[in-house]
């Protein structure tokens, strides 16, 4: 279900001049009213809130939870352990 954002249309209390959401399916009518003062407001147009990319699955705690190993660059050929099970350092010695 959407979240709608509404604004007074004209003078209204203090709740609706400020903006309000609602948790509204699709096929519900818009409101056309303030459900605290009954003042006139109308459907404001806001940017949708979206998740894209996969950066919270290379949080360490994601990794460790499900069984991965991961090392991070400390010199030259050389990686630190981060998390997980496996040597402490991997590459020149």
């Amino acid at each position: 279900m959407p979240i709608h954002e509404y604004a007074a249309a004209g003078k209204g209390c203090a709740y609706c001049e400020a903006h309000f959401d609602v948790l509204q399916k699709l096929h519900e009518p818009a409101l056309a009213s303030c459900p605290r003062c009954g003042a006139p407001v109308v459907r404001v147009l806001a940017a949708p809130s979206v998740v894209s990319g996969g950066a919270h699955r290379l949080k360490e705690s994601h990794l460790e939870k499900h069984g991965f190993t991961q090392y991070r660059r400390v010199g030259r050929g050389r990686y630190e352990k981060t998390v997980g099970k496996g040597p402490q350092y991997l590459g020149d010695e």
